[in-house]
């Protein structure tokens, strides 16, 4: 379905960045995993060559516009070319309430979230053009549609994913290039690992999920790819949950 095709992967040490990238290696794609951790970014990479595709692991602080020009910089020099990306890293921030939250963690939040995002598609999209096309998947949360109690910023960046999304699609989509942004639910993942120690938040994080339970990476990663892939080739500007039915309530 991606055979050929080169993919980028913001976030890509773990949880669904890593979930992401296997799903494009089993499509035949050459990976290029980026995070800031190195040494899960390393693993992601040797298990996507260990499913049989090309993959390297470039180093970027996606809150930093010069690493995200390098990032793709790097792309195309390693493999040619960049045909589809995927903006997932993100964070949770603090967790208290908007008068009380701390300066520098919206900043932080705001950063990676939101510029992360603005930064990832003005360097992907030249060279995605050059190419006379591609797709760009960004990673929202359910929170980029409704609000959490205590994640101000963290629901301010992903609504503003949304927007931003929405935005660029309108300006590219007759250029060749599909833009559309995921909205998953509460995922197994590193980033909510702490909740999940507490028993009693996770029930109470299972209960908002109609479906019974948390969801799992490689589910969110089969939407990233269907968006990734032709068979998406009428779909831009949209917003996809993959939520449990936490959204539907």
């Amino acid at each position: 379905m991606l055979k050929d095709k080169v993919a980028l992967i913001t976030g890509g040490s773990s949880g669904i960045g890593r979930a992401v990238a296997l799903a494009w290696a089993r499509e035949g794609a050459k990976v290029v995993v980026s995070d800031v951790d190195r040494g899960g970014g390393g693993e992601t990479v040797e298990q996507v060559r260990a499913a049989g595709s090309e993959a390297i692991f470039i180093a970027a602080d996606v809150g930093k516009p010069e690493d995200c020009e390098a990032l793709v910089r790097g792309a195309v020099e390693k493999f040619g070319r960049l045909d589809i990306a995927c903006n997932n890293a993100g964070i949770g921030g603090p967790q208290a309430p908007t008068a009380d939250y701390p300066l520098d963690g919206w900043a932080q939040v705001i950063a990676i979230n939101l510029s992360g995002v603005f930064y990832g598609m003005k360097y992907q999209l030249p060279a995605m053009l050059k190419n006379g096309g591609g797709a760009i998947v960004n990673m929202a949360s359910i929170l980029g549609a409704v609000g959490f109690a205590g994640a101000p910023a963290y629901a301010a960046a992903k609504h503003g994913v949304v927007g931003l999304t929405q935005a660029t699609a309108l300006e590219y989509s007759a250029q060749g290039v599909r833009i559309n942004a995921v909205g998953p639910g509460f995922i197994h993942t590193p980033m909510i690992s702490a909740l999940e120690e507490d028993k009693a938040i996770n029930d109470m994080l299972v209960a908002a999920h109609p479906i019974g339970r948390l969801g799992r990476a490689e589910e969110v990663a089969e939407l990233v790819l269907w968006l990734s892939s032709d068979k998406a080739s009428f779909v831009t500007g949209s917003y996809y949950p993959v939520d449990g039915g936490y959204l539907a309530r």
